[in-house]
């Protein structure tokens, strides 16, 4: 019977390629166990890359999604808290009004239009807060505050009411102008007429938030602190009991402005339910995704430590073989 010999040079390429081709493996195999995840794509795929690049695709997606979601919130949340302080200063002022209008016989105490001024500045640098330097409540025009200082509101109003004596005819006048798209809108109002665009918050789901410093119960809120802050003003001219009757007018018409301003912020309140909604819809969808990927290329970690320790054997076997051929003399063979 004839016999195939492998010559000792074949026998030295063949162990070599037999040794890189363990430690291949042994590095995979590691790389896989301690990752979770298989080395091999394609063996795993079997080609196939369509569902694995659509799972990966929607992710990203989805990542976008998570993005604006994160700004939706951040930007409603900051509406809230604007309108809370100015709401809270408007219902300060308003008991203070109808405190200080009273009395049977006038102004009973402090200084009425003094602390409107202040509350008016305090609304104004609210109303005029931003985020990460663009402003909250002047539609598109993101890149100015909608309002000017409250001087030059009260200068506005003050050549509005002058001539006018009684409350009656103040807040008419007042009213009108405030109402008149050449009046408020145009002389004050600085930001735009367009709503911000509607945040993308989903494939399926818009998100619109139109709440500007033009909106009725804003201008309501000024107009009646701007008001209280004309009461005392010389040039205006009122007597002491004309100022209290006003001053308790403004009172009324700061507390019933409370209605309009909580119905503001339940519309943003709204919007910030469904931006959470849809936030952890995407979320669940997110995670399913992600386990759906996780699971397809997922190793398995008994199978792949069996797998190793497996390749470890054979690779100390082989070098085992290697050392004992590498010892191998003719003295010891006869």
């Amino acid at each position: 019977m004839s016999s195939v010999s492998i010559g000792d040079l074949s026998n030295s390429f063949m162990t070599q390629r037999r040794s890189v081709a363990l430690r291949n493996d042994l590095f995979r195999l590691t790389d896989e166990l301690s990752s979770g995840r298989v080395a091999d794509i394609k063996q795993v795929l079997a080609g196939n890359h369509s569902y694995l690049t659509g799972l990966e695709r929607s992710l990203e997606v989805l990542e976008g999604y998570s993005v604006a979601n994160s700004e939706a919130a951040f930007v409603t949340d900051a509406m809230q808290l604007a309108l809370e302080r100015a709401q809270d200063l408007g219902a300060d002022l308003g008991l203070d009004l109808l405190i200080a209008g009273g009395g049977p016989i006038g102004v009973v105490a402090g200084n009425p239009s003094e602390n409107a001024t202040v509350q008016l500045d305090g609304m104004i640098k609210s109303i005029n807060d931003d985020v990460a330097g663009r402003s909250l409540f002047g539609g598109i025009a993101t890149d100015r505050t909608p309002l000017p200082e409250a001087q030059v509101l009260i200068d506005a109003v003050r050549t509005v009411i002058t001539g006018f004596t009684t409350p009656d005819d103040i807040l008419n006048a007042a009213q009108t102008w405030f109402d008149d798209p050449a009046g408020f809108d145009t002389v004050i109002y600085a930001g735009s007429d367009t709503a911000l665009a509607p945040f993308v918050l989903s494939e399926t789901e818009r998100v619109t938030l139109d709440v500007r410093a033009d909106n009725d119960a804003i201008k309501n809120l000024l107009m009646h602190t701007t008001l209280a802050a004309l009461g005392g003003d010389p040039t205006i001219g009122l007597d002491v009991p004309t100022q209290s009757d006003l001053y308790l007018r403004l009172g009324e018409g700061l507390r019933s402005n409370q209605d309009e301003l909580t119905g503001l912020r339940s519309r943003i309140g709204f919007t910030e339910e469904r931006i959470e909604m849809i936030s952890a819809r995407n979320i669940a969808q997110e995670t399913s995704l992600e386990f759906a990927r996780n699971n397809l290329l997922a190793a398995d970690p008994f199978e792949t430590a069996t797998e190793l320790e497996n390749v470890q054997f054979y690779l100390q076997s082989l070098y085992s073989v290697t050392a004992r051929n590498a010892q191998l003399s003719l003295v010891n063979f006869l």
